[in-house]
Formats: C-alpha cells, structure tokens, sequence
C-alpha cells in the first residue's frame, strides 16, 4: 500500500516564521512540493483557521489569500486546511472549499473529540476527505484514545491521526496507540510527529509498522518546538524501508535546500528550549511564547515551561504562559 505523505510546512511551519509567510512564498513552496509529488500540502495561520490573533499572533495574510495561492500554484497535490473548534468555523471551512481546498483537518485535544461533530460532518457531507487530528495524544492511555478515535470515526472522518504535539512520545508508546486506534476503528490511521526529544523520524516508522497509512511532515523540519518530521528524511527513511510514497525524493531534498531553506530566521533545532517541551509534555506552540513570557518578566523560559506541564496546560490556554511567567517574577521579588 502507498503510504499517504501530508506536508505540514505551510501551517504547522508558520510556527517557525511567527506565521509571516505571505501568498508569493506559500505560492513558492507549495509549487515545489507538487513538484515533488507531495499528495497533500496542508496551509492555514499556525494554530489553523481564524488563528491569526493578539493570541496565537498575527499572520502576515489571511488564511483565504494564503489558501488561493496554494490552490492556484499546484497542479496535482491536494490543498488542506486545519480546523481547530473554538477557533476555525463552519462559515470558513466552507469559504476554503469554495475557493478550492479538498482536505479538511479538523482538529481537538485528545480528550474532545465530540467539539468536532459538527466540523467532520459538514466537511464530509461536502466530499473533502476529512482528518481527525487528536493533538497531545501523550496525555492519554492508548485505550482511552481509541474511545476518542471512535467518536471521529463515527463522524465520517477519513482518517484519524494520533498527534504528538509535544514531541513526547517514544517509538513504543507510538506503537501502543496506533495499534489501539487500528484496532478499534474502521478509518485509516495518521501520525504527525513533533521532534522534541528526536524521536520524529522513529516515531513515524513506528507508526508504519503498527498500520499507520497517513504521516506529517514538514519540509526542513519546519514547525513549533523544535520542529515536525522532515518531510525529506521522513520520505529517504521510508524508501529504505521498502515503503512506496509516490515522492520524488531527490526533488523534496532540493525544495528544502533551494526553496525553503533561504526563506528561514533560524532552524528548528532541538535546543534547551524545545527539548524542555517534549520532556515536560507541553504544546510545542508555546515555546515562542514562552520565550517571550520569560523575557518580558526576567525569568527562565525553561522554568515557565515546567510549570506549564505540571499543571497540564493545554493548547487554547496560551493566556496561561504569561500568568505562569508573572506569577514566578513575584514570587521572585517577594523571595
């Protein structure tokens, strides 16, 4: 079987590029990775559609002009959006249809998989094919997120991913939720990697080697915390594996060496940073801001982190970086 390959560089990757990438650039990358045979490019705001706020930060562009230029610069990959309830809305999932994205990625923590009922069913009843994304999949037992797998299911969801959004999974722990999920459900199985502690690139083999037919990347490893899966070294280990993708590997190198490499302030890297979020379990989203927390109020950021992952803070709770940050400046004064 052909294993399915989502490139994440264009939302997951905004991330890096505090969500800056404009049309023309979107434009660039996208027509390279169709080039290479990507199957499914995925471009939206970080935190996916509607995301772009004083909250998860401002985009250089809207999600529509970002998505057109995608659509418009490819001529056999499909375009998808992420959708996160609370944030992304029926009313714009339905605009990027019309303006020509087929894949929907609708988006929950790994315990609300009911918030996205109304979101998977509207998209499939509009013939995209529809993805369940059960993010910080870590925080659950594997039996548990199959229970949440199901529900997606039951929507009409196409594929259901097991999301480690913390880069906090090992290859065995991947494997026991992938193995529940295949067990449990009748929609394929998708995995995206985070590669906080670097277990990404083994994680994904895990994961193909448990049934999963779906997998993420991005393209230099572009993406929060220290970054996703490389979609280049993701495709060359799957090949030496013996796993057909349909890519053309030595064009994917030359899109994340030519195009996207010039584009980027800095590369993902697993420094103290991000290792600290895949050690703590919390949302690699939140490393810039924390980064940005800990400055304004002179504490460390690895501190903030922590702290974050002790009290179990998950994504929609970004407001809690800065009283998490504020609260370890006083208690510093008051010490």
């Amino acid at each position: 079987m052909t294993l399915r390959i989502t490139d994440s560089s264009l939302r997951d990757g905004m991330h890096s590029v505090s969500h800056q990438f404009t049309p023309a650039v979107v434009s660039q990358v996208a027509q390279a990775l169709d080039e290479a045979g990507i199957d499914v490019i995925e471009v939206s705001h970080g935190d996916g559609l509607g995301g772009s706020s004083i909250q998860y930060g401002l985009a250089a562009a809207d999600d529509e002009a970002l998505v057109a230029a995608a659509v418009e610069a490819v001529s056999q990959a499909r375009i998808a959006v992420l959708l996160l309830p609370g944030i992304g809305t029926v009313r714009l999932l339905r605009r990027m249809r019309e303006i020509g994205a087929s894949v929907a990625r609708v988006a929950t923590h790994c315990t609300e998989a009911d918030v996205a009922q109304q979101h998977i069913g509207w998209a499939k009843e509009h013939e995209m094919l529809t993805v369940g994304f059960l993010m910080m999949s870590h925080m659950i037992e594997p039996g548990a997120l199959a229970d949440q797998a199901a529900l997606m299911d039951s929507y009409g969801a196409d594929v259901v991913y097991v999301v480690d959004s913390a880069g906090a999974l090992t290859p065995s722990g991947v494997r026991e939720r992938v193995r529940a999920l295949r067990e449990r459900i009748d929609a394929e199985v998708g995995f995206h990697a985070h590669n906080n502690l670097g277990c990404a690139i083994g994680n994904a083999l895990a994961a193909v080697d448990e049934g999963a037919t779906w997998l993420d990347g991005s393209v230099r490893g572009l993406g929060a915390g220290a970054g996703n899966a490389a979609t280049e070294v993701l495709c060359a280990a799957l090949d030496r594996a013996g796993h057909e993708t349909g890519v053309d590997v030595f064009k994917l190198v030359d899109a994340a060496e030519d195009v996207v490499a010039p584009l980027l302030p800095r590369v993902p890297t697993i420094d103290r940073a991000s290792l600290t979020l895949g050690y703590a379990g919390v949302y690699s989203s939140f490393r810039l801001h924390a980064e940005r927390a800990a400055e304004k109020y002179g504490v460390d950021a690895r501190d903030v982190l922590v702290e974050l992952g002790r009290r179990r803070i998950v994504g929609g709770q970004e407001d809690m970086i800065i009283q998490v940050a504020a609260e370890m400046a006083t208690i510093r004064d008051d010490g």
